[in-house]
């Protein structure tokens, strides 16, 4: 991808190496649905997600004190990630502000926030076993960097392109509560607990569309270059549901899926890409491959 190092976007909070207010591990505060993902998280893993829900030994409604961070010492290697990050956040929503006018609403900025082993949000406590997330009640993004060598060295999905995917499919995610998309899956949920999981899935393909949208922005722009969607295509495999129940050695079962297997992943993304168009996102309305 076609980028210059140029500083840290003026939407980048950096939080490595802050930890949590009061000490203590995190907690995190969640609904039944999160429950739910936090249940099949720990069956399909191995992992005990669950953990997450005990209490931190600090004050959990402590807000975050920005102006005492603990120091953090970062390679170059490092920086140069960041300002990469950067460069793709303040792409992304430039992208938007121009975009989504077209669909009746006005962009507005979300923050992204850097950190390392685990932050608080406005959702909650989290820790970087839990990946990159968005939180539509801070409307930040928060991402470990070291979600970028996970997804490397353990899912196979290498390459620059494949980290913009990451950031623009949460994005995608800020986009949907713009448009209110998130809270009337929410009240779907609530009026449909047996399709929790199923709303999930249509939430987390489209925001694969949205970054599919972005990505043809770039493309059109002339600042990708060759092998660069190939990236994000295997990066939206990679951590498609079925693949993860393989890898975790467990069988592939469609109704503990949140996100979607790697097949409707992929297809998703391409179908953004290809056309460029919101309107061609609408998960909730198309069928969706494999969802029958």
């Amino acid at each position: 991808m076609r980028w210059t190092p140029g500083g840290v976007s003026d939407d980048v909070e950096d939080r490595r190496g802050a930890g949590f207010p009061g000490g203590g591990r995190p907690g995190i505060r969640i609904g039944l649905g999160g429950l739910a993902v936090l249940v099949v998280l720990s069956l399909v893993t191995g992992r005990n997600f669950l953990a997450l829900l005990e209490p931190t030994s600090g004050p959990v409604d402590a807000p975050y004190d920005e102006s005492a961070p603990a120091p953090y010492q970062s390679s170059p290697a490092e920086d140069q990630l960041v300002q990469f990050v950067s460069f793709v956040l303040d792409d992304a929503q430039a992208t938007w502000t121009r975009l989504l006018p077209g669909a009746g609403r006005e962009y507005r900025h979300a923050k992204l926030v850097l950190f390392t082993d685990g932050v608080r949000s406005g959702c909650g406590d989290a820790e970087s076993a839990m990946g990159p997330f968005y939180c539509p009640l801070d409307e930040k993004v928060y991402i470990d960097l070291g979600f970028y060598r996970e997804l490397k060295q353990r899912f196979g999905a290498p390459g620059d392109f494949a980290q913009a995917y990451v950031i623009t499919h949460e994005i995608g995610h800020h986009v949907q509560h713009i448009l209110g998309i998130d809270a009337r899956a929410r009240q779907a949920q609530q009026e449909r607990p047996d399709a929790v999981n199923a709303i999930s899935v249509r939430l987390e393909l489209q925001a694969d569309c949205l970054a599919g949208v972005w990505g043809h922005s770039t493309e059109q722009r002339n600042i990708l270059e060759v092998g660069d969607a190939d990236e994000a295509l295997a990066a939206a495999a990679a951590i498609g549901d079925d693949r993860i129940q393989r890898g975790a050695g467990a069988g592939v079962n469609p109704e503990t899926w949140t996100h979607g297997s790697s097949r409707q992943r992929v297809a998703w993304f391409k179908r953004g890409f290809t056309s460029g168009r919101i309107q061609d996102c609408d998960t909730f309305k198309d069928r969706v491959p494999e969802d029958d």
